[in-house]
């Protein structure tokens, strides 16, 4: 399939309206319902009186919910559509924010915050589906990538914003920051109703992109005989090698602004500051990747990717001067939305457009299992060692497996190149 956009044409595509409001669903339901959370944890713990496992408890409940969405997502879009689907999510991540911030006991946080992970995957699975029906092939690792800078908005945004909450109201400031964040949230849900479709036909157009002409089988999911294609294995494979990402990136994202109050000395502001860099580099994060994955090819992508985090996550296991730990905050920021990028994009590739939202419903499946997994277990080795050194240095270890399990990556049917 061409693309009725013109090379010639002034006229800005309406596939990129698409993923700048993308960019905006992911800075409400994963940048603001997610990823807040590690700054707002400090002041939290204080109010509330939270351990270590009782942090790491609030980030898995959240994660949990995230899965059960996952789960529903595929099902629920299919019902009402991904428009629908994706402002039904926005809506419940603000309202379940802004009821966090009249709460009082960690159990309740908790109940609450799960139902914020709920609405949190179902805006973000249908938006990431929609890269595929919006974008072909040689631009969907781009589209991907400007979405994804959403998140990174979100935490610069998050790293000024509740420290100066905090200054301003004291220690209960953070209830002001949920309240706030819940209410940008509710916006952003009306704006994405108001903005997105679920097809191009439904503005008489066709997607952005350029189709190959040697492999019509990665555009449509079917094989040269007329035949669906079976990619369940190769599914399982994405799967695994995005769990590596979801239990390891997020170990760094809860717990590295509370490490660096709570070990290092660090003032809030101060991490603050470090935690909004992570955000603004991670702006470009998501588009630098997309642009590798398109160039190189989805699985040089990863490696590359991993063997970043690698790095990132060693240099903060140990007990190095501040310097290094300058130099990680820097790498896992380059890094940080490397792996959702390509993988967004690799599922097109692999399923075409009319499974696209299915199949990364599925691998992320694997991806909400490893965060589950990941805080509780931080939390825990943290309050068994009394610092979070041996939950970072596992985390290097398991992202240098995930290079070696993207090495066996297989490539997509008929597109004579590595994914």
């Amino acid at each position: 399939m061409s693309s009725d956009y013109s090379s010639n044409s002034t006229k800005l595509h309406y596939a990129w309206i698409v993923s700048l409001t993308g960019a905006a669903v992911l800075f409400s339901c994963l940048g603001l319902g997610r990823f807040s959370l590690g700054m707002l944890l400090p002041s939290m713990s204080v109010t509330l009186n939270l351990s270590n496992s009782q942090m790491g408890l609030i980030g898995t409940c959240n994660f949990v919910g995230y899965m059960l969405a996952v789960a529903l997502a595929g099902s629920v879009s299919k019902r009402l559509g991904a428009r629908r689907t994706i402002a039904f999510g926005l809506l419940l991540v603000a309202g379940t924010m802004v009821t966090i911030s009249w709460l009082e006991t960690v159990i309740a946080v908790q109940i609450l915050y799960f139902l914020t992970g709920v609405g949190s995957g179902l805006a973000n699975v249908p938006m990431m589906g929609l890269v595929s029906h919006w974008f072909l092939k040689s631009t969907r690792g781009k589209a991907a990538g400007i979405m994804l800078s959403g998140n990174g908005l979100a935490i610069v945004f998050a790293g000024f914003f509740v420290p100066f909450i905090n200054r301003s109201l004291g220690a209960e400031g953070w209830r002001s920051g949920w309240l706030i964040m819940g209410l940008i949230s509710a916006v952003i849900a009306i704006v994405a109703y108001s903005l997105l479709r679920n097809e191009p036909a439904e503005k008489k157009i066709s997607p952005l992109g350029k189709a190959p002409a040697s492999s019509p089988v990665v555009e449509d999911g079917i094989s040269e005989k007329g035949k669906p294609k079976s990619h369940r294995g190769t599914l399982i494979h994405l799967g695994l090698i995005y769990a590596i990402f979801g239990s390891t990136y997020v170990v760094y994202a809860t717990f590295i602004v509370v490490s660096m109050v709570n070990e290092r000395g660090f003032g809030e502001g101060v991490a603050g500051s470090f935690w909004a860099a992570v955000g603004f580099l991670g702006i470009f994060s998501g588009p630098l990747f997309g642009w590798i994955s398109d160039h190189l090819g989805r699985k040089k992508g990863i490696i590359i990717a991993y063997s970043l985090f690698t790095i990132a996550y060693a240099l903060v296991a140990t007990d190095l001067p501040n310097l290094f730990l300058y130099l990680s905050v820097f790498i896992f920021g380059v890094s940080v939305w490397s792996l959702p990028t390509i993988m967004s994009a690799a599922v097109g590739d692999y399923m075409g457009p009319a499974q696209a939202a299915k199949s990364f419903a599925f691998i992320t499946l694997f991806f909400g299992g490893g965060q589950i997994v990941g805080p509780a277990l931080a939390g825990y080795l943290a309050d068994l060692t009394g610092s979070f050194n041996t939950a970072f240095g596992l985390c290097a270890g398991l992202t240098a497996s995930g290079v070696l399990l993207t090495l066996f990556l297989r490539s997509p049917q008929g597109s004579g190149r590595t994914p």
